[in-house]
């Protein structure tokens, strides 16, 4: 033990320290100075501990406090609180930098060292000292912006006030800075980790090594007798049914007598600390009897194969879709071609942990277990817990949430948490490690795709054949829904006439899949749009050309038979021309040598409002003549607090401070369906429109202003509003035809790449994107959206790839950094849909995934002339095509 002094945001502090001590954790565990957050283990991967330690921006995880002795430290909560911020952090919320707001203290206190010493620093020195700071939101463009601007009004160029729009101003189409940005921007903001529950007790979870094997016996006698050890909990100690049910109940809380996953939960150890629940873990010892292993669908489904699970076949859902004579089609055509594609898994990647706390509120029989987590369904959620833990005096509160697009529609720690409070009947933390939460959590699923696309002599698209293959992993989740996503969306911006596909979904011993960003059309689009591009190439068609040919016309049916209202694509190609030519001009000049160049071009008809959706929003005229909106809308950084305040501040005329939002709790907030499918703009914000519309009717109606007067007259002072998707049912079974989206987002991306011949590897030099999904309601939020993806986009195309066992951290993840980063441009068309919300706009968070990896590829391709077919493309992939 050495004792130390330390001065920490001008206070100067004694600490007592042992040799293990790390800066970040005296800061977040003793001085609760939470804003510094955790997310790669304390390998220093990550950036979001960053803090400022003698005037240099330092990863906390990596410091030791005994080293630290005379130091002086600031940490986010030093430099500004939201009422009196820091023009840095102003600055990063007036620049639209802000979404999930998990990485943000770190980039702020990153940006504050480089300020410091250089307040006018050029786009690479802000890489540079940005290096280890990591974003999934952002793409960083927008991070890049306000080091800039804060660097701007560090030297009195200009105000904030100058830039801030006017609150008092329009609401619909203004970049109003989000509700939430300077609370996470000041790390007031608190996320799961940061909630303090005094005498909870801490938990870590015992995770299969293997991905299929018989549980003979789990013996945890010594862990029992570890230091600070209050129990250890296993299957056999969970009242409800251990199932965790979205659609099919398979998947267990904890299992009992099988794994069939490397990370399925087998025990969970409760302790005073973590270290002391980590070190009893390891003392559990579970003995299996391995079983055969299916690691790939080709192996469930062959003769003699093991099942999975007891009472349901390994092939667990199929689904065709037939329209037309597709054979007939493309033996008839003038030009085919033939391809096989394939995705990989792969991990959505929220910088945030799998945090939940649980802790009983009240006393006795009356006590009601809150579990609080980064659910995007509470109420799913909710009713999934209570079925499979056997407890029904529950609610769910969402914390702030540190990204997750798409991996928190399902319960993960969740369940462990709630588990064990009830058991240990004791409040109770879960804060796994990065490790831990890979392991336990749902991954983008794998897709094979077998591929013919035909075309008439002028290049009309004549017929198109997919035979789709999906790694459903150890649990169904919403394996069905990802297959019938990319069913809704198969003939993506394009009139095919003849289609026949066959998509089948299978068990395996690989990680589950579930939702990611885009949710199935990314997989399928990836096959789409790089066969496009190949019949372009085989007729000697532009590829812009290509698709202004072929686009689909109002009147005319997607592959599922639905007929479209509208269909603004052929005008975004348009749009696009003058970028596209551009870059085939400069593009030429780099055509040999080592380094190449390379354009390629990417479309997405991505759908929004699927039939059968349903939103509810209740809206209340409070005293002061504001107004409160009670809908459980999960903004786990997208920003839909600016979607809901904006709306409703348009449609009565108010200003944003009167716009209150209860979104986060399952007991007051309504339930308005998960925030995913790019869905809360169009749904619950139709919902609230419609909502809107019976307040002012009602006083209209009386001719009332105010909150007193409609209450007076006896009126209600609360609406509660609706959407509803005007078409019902599903697609049929036998033909795939049937209810499509009701509305479409559309894109078309372009990427501009070079790539070195003699390493194999690639950088994205641009990616311009031109998107239509209405008007917009706040640019910065909207054009975040299209970087963000485009970025993540990118990864998936090019280097990220979950392998179970080997990945484990952000490193073997190969996580984009902002050196890996690349110009944006956003073209916005903004054609009113019919059934819109407002002026007529939807959502946008995860059409830019769905074009992205084709236009990448096909850059690739028109660089060195080979396709990659199997991503990810990287560097090894692209040597070997060369070398063959």
């Amino acid at each position: 033990m050495k004792k130390i002094l330390l001065k920490v945001n001008g206070t100067s502090r004694h600490v007592v320290a042992d040799s293990n001590l790390t800066l970040l954790d005296l800061l977040r565990d003793k001085f609760h100075l939470t804003g510094t957050k955790q997310s790669c283990d304390k390998l220093g991967q990550c950036g979001a501990c960053t803090v400022i330690v003698n005037g240099k921006a330092v990863r906390s995880c990596l410091l030791k406090v005994e080293k630290l002795d005379n130091a002086e430290v600031i940490t986010v909560e030093g430099l500004g609180t939201p009422e009196n911020p820091h023009l840095i952090q102003e600055a990063m919320v007036l620049s639209g930098a802000v979404q999930c707001g998990y990485c943000t203290p770190g980039i702020i206190m990153a940006a504050k060292a480089l300020l410091d010493a250089n307040p006018n620093p050029s786009t690479e020195e802000i890489k540079e000292a940005l290096r280890h700071n990591l974003c999934r939101c952002t793409g960083y463009v927008k991070i890049i912006d306000a080091v800039k601007l804060a660097g701007r009004f560090i030297r009195n160029e200009i105000s904030p006030d100058e830039v801030r729009p006017d609150p008092n101003g329009p609401m619909y189409g203004v970049s109003h800075p989000r509700p939430s940005g300077l609370a996470k921007a000041c790390g007031t903001a608190q996320f799961t980790a940061d909630i303090i529950i005094p005498g909870a007790l801490e938990l870590v979870t015992v995770q299969s090594p293997h991905p299929h094997a018989l549980i003979k016996k789990i013996d945890y006698s010594s862990a029992l007798s570890m230091p600070g050890v209050v129990g250890v909990m296993t299957a056999k100690d969970i009242m409800g049914t251990n199932r965790l049910k979205y659609t099919v109940a398979d998947r267990p809380v904890l299992c009992e007598d099988k794994v069939r996953y490397i990370g399925d939960p087998v025990a969970v150890v409760a302790a005073v600390t973590r270290p002391q629940a980590l070190e009893a873990a390891r003392m559990v010892d579970v003995e299996y009897e391995l079983l055969p292993v299916l690691n790939s669908p080709e192996e469930a489904m062959a003769d003699g194969a093991i099942q999975l699970h007891d009472d349901r076949p390994n092939l667990c859902f199929i689904q065709p879709q037939i329209k037309g004579d597709a054979e007939k089609a493309l033996t008839e055509s003038t030009t085919v071609i033939e391809a096989h594609f394939t995705t990989q898994m792969n991990h959505q990647a929220p910088l945030e942990p799998e945090a939940c706390v649980a802790y009983f509120e009240g006393e006795g029989n009356d006590a009601q277990l809150v579990v609080i987590g980064r659910s995007i369904f509470i109420h799913k959620h909710l009713s999934m817990l209570q079925e499979a833990l056997g407890w029904k005096n529950m609610r769910y509160e969402e914390a702030y949430t540190g990204g997750q697009f798409g991996i928190k529609l399902e319960v993960t720690s969740e369940g462990i948490a709630a588990g064990a409070a009830i058991f240990f009947k004791r409040s109770v933390r879960y804060i796994p490690s990065l490790t831990e939460s890979m392991l336990m959590t749902p991954k983008r699923h794998p897709f094979d795709m077998q591929v013919k696309l035909g075309a008439d002599s002028t290049g009309r698209i004549t017929a198109y054949k997919i035979d789709i293959s999906v790694d459903n992993g150890a649990y169904h989740s919403n394996g069905d829904v990802i297959i019938n996503r990319a069913m809704q969306m198969l003939s993506g911006a394009y009139n095919i006439p003849n289609v026949h596909a066959f998509s089948k979904l299978t068990y395996t011993n690989n990680p589950w899949g579930s939702a990611a960003r885009g949710a199935g059309p990314p997989q399928a689009h990836f096959a789409l749009e790089c066969a496009v591009n190949m019949l372009a190439d085989k007729l000697g068609i532009d590829p812009l050309t290509m698709r202004i040919l072929n686009s689909l016309k109002p009147g005319q049916s997607k592959s599922t038979g639905s007929i479209v209202e509208q269909w603004p694509f052929p005008e975004l190609c348009e749009a696009m021309r003058p970028h596209y030519e551009r870059s085939l001009l400069e593009s030429r000049e780099h055509k040999k040598g080592v380094i190449r160049r390379g354009v390629g071009l990417g479309a997405g008809a991505f759908g929004i409002g699927g039939a059968g959706d349903r939103a509810v929003v209740k809206i209340e005229l409070d005293s002061d003549n504001g107004v409160t909106i009670y809908a459980a809308v999960a903004d786990p950084g997208e920003g839909s607090d600016s979607m809901l305040t904006q709306l409703a501040a348009d449609g009565l005329g108010l200003p944003l401070n009167k716009i209150r939002l209860v979104t986060k709790n399952s007991d007051y907030a309504g339930a308005t369906g998960p925030a995913a499918g790019s869905r809360m703009t169009y749904m619950v914000g139709g919902a609230l429109v419609d909502a809107i519309k019976q307040l002012k009717q009602a006083m209209n109606d009386l001719g009332a202003t105010t909150y007193q007067e409609l209450k007076e007259a006896g009126r209600p002072v609360y609406y509660v509003g609706t959407k509803t998707t005007l078409e019902t049912g599903s697609l049929d079974p036998k033909t795939g035809q049937g209810p499509s989206f009701e509305s479409q987002v559309h894109a078309l991306q372009l990427a501009e790449v070079e790539v070195n011949t003699e390493t194999g590897n690639v950088r994205v030099l641009k990616m311009t994107t031109a998107v239509d999904s209405g008007p917009v309601i706040n640019p910065q939020t909207y054009e975040g959206q299209l970087e963000g993806g485009a970025d993540m986009g990118a990864g998936f195309a090019l280097r990220e790839q979950y392998i179970a066992g080997q990945t484990k951290d952000w490193v073997t993840f190969k996580f984009p950094s902002i050196r890996t980063s690349f110009e944006m441009e956003s073209i916005i068309r903004e054609t009113p849909r019919v059934h819109g919300t407002g002026k007529g706009s939807t959502g946008v968070g995860e059409m830019t995934m769905v074009p992205t990896a084709p236009a990448i590829i096909s850059a690739i391709k028109d660089a060195i002339g080979i396709w990659i077919c199997d991503l990810p493309a990287t560097p090894d992939k692209i040597k070997a095509a060369l070398d063959n």
